[in-house]
């Protein structure tokens, strides 16, 4: 389904890793072989974000043919000094990513930043240049650039496979100033789903329909508004430049 406010991109880089959060907390890591729904989401807040919206991937189309490539890496150790470990990174990526947004219902009070022509053409404006943050795929050492693409255009390594299936892989997280439920409500939970591409392309499910939901622990989130003094709308910001 395409919607109104859509935006798509390619987003590049020589090396990704696409790690499970298990994975992270210290050892030899390893990418999975496509990139997640909330490695996506965070590659395009980092384009563009504000807490009046959420950003929601609808479907990722792999371009290069998905290779891996194991590095020596010396990180730092909890208890101090460095350690050597082999993670295994992507490499050679260019994905093309369909998205779009809406409104936060968790935040009524940014309810009148709710203009939707406003924050469209800012993110398209956003994804033209290159984003307004840096860039990573999955971890800060592996650096990506987003530009303006259509979905679909070109020719991608797995145009003609059928259908390639993933398993059981992490979806994203669910924080508390994005719940969608009242078993989300207050909590920070993990969602997990079983991808599927078909002809190059993965379909991403909402975060609703994610089946397998586990809750990690309570989690309360901070209030904004201009009457708290932190936050300021575009159309205030362009009236202190003026």
């Amino acid at each position: 389904m395409i919607y109104r406010n859509t935006v798509e991109f390619e987003v590049t880089g020589d090396n990704a890793l696409f790690s499970d959060p298990v994975m992270r907390v210290g050892g030899e890591k390893c990418s999975l072989q496509v990139p997640t729904y909330e490695a996506l989401k965070g590659i395009l807040s980092s384009v563009y974000w504000k807490p009046t919206l959420i950003w929601f991937i609808d479907a990722v189309r792999v371009m290069n043919p998905i290779q891996t490539e194991v590095k020596g890496i010396r990180p730092i150790k909890y208890s101090g000094g460095n350690d050597l470990s082999f993670y295994t990174y992507l490499r050679n990526c260019r994905y093309q990513v369909r998205a779009h947004f809406e409104w936060n219902e968790n935040r009524p009070e940014l309810a009148n930043d709710r203009n939707e022509h406003k924050h469209h053409n800012i993110a398209r404006r956003m994804i033209e240049r290159g984003g307004r943050r840096d860039i990573f795929l999955g971890t800060r050492e592996c650096q990506g650039y987003v530009s303006p693409c259509a979905f679909g255009e070109g020719k991608g390594h797995y145009d003609d496979t059928p259908e390639l299936a993933f398993g059981l892989m992490y979806h994203g997280v669910t924080y508390a100033d994005e719940a969608y439920s009242q078993e989300t409500r207050d909590h920070m939970t993990v969602r997990f789903w079983r991808p599927v591409m078909r002809r190059g392309v993965i379909e991403f499910l909402r975060p609703e329909q994610c089946e397998l939901v586990r809750r990690v622990r309570e989690m309360k989130f901070k209030p904004f508004g201009e009457e708290l003094g932190n936050f300021q709308s575009a159309d205030e910001l362009a009236r202190e430049v003026e």
